[in-house]
């Protein structure tokens, strides 16, 4: 199965953080929610920071704001996650920029629709 992180998951049902959860585990991903703030998420443990998942993952989902995803981004090329959706409004060209020097593969569009589901 694949596996995801997604980061800036939400346990508030309304936030797209939170959708993507449930639309990725609904598709039989494995899924692993990153939000420092909330241990558990849809039943989900929720880890703190990218680098805290166990095992290896093959794609990130980034719901934060530019300013704080653009932070992010160092943990997602260490922890050696290639695919980078980069959701509606978590874009900035300066995140843009950086993700593409980092060699992440860097898709701008929603991930949720992309695995068959709609927001």
């Amino acid at each position: 199965m694949p596996s995801v992180a997604v980061i800036g998951a939400s346990s508030a049902r309304h936030k797209f953080g939170n959708k993507a959860v449930r639309a990725y585990l609904r598709q039989g991903w494995t899924v692993y929610p990153v939000n420092p703030s909330e241990p558990i998420i849809e039943g989900l443990t929720s880890y703190p920071s990218v680098s805290a998942i166990p095992g290896a993952v093959d794609r990130a989902s980034l719901y934060l704001p530019p300013a704080l995803g653009i932070g992010v981004l160092d943990d997602i090329q260490r922890k050696g996650i290639r695919e980078l959706w980069v959701n509606p409004g978590a874009e900035s060209d300066e995140l843009i920029e950086k993700a593409e020097r980092l060699g992440l593969e860097t898709i701008q569009a929603c991930s949720i629709v992309d695995i068959g589901e709609r927001p």
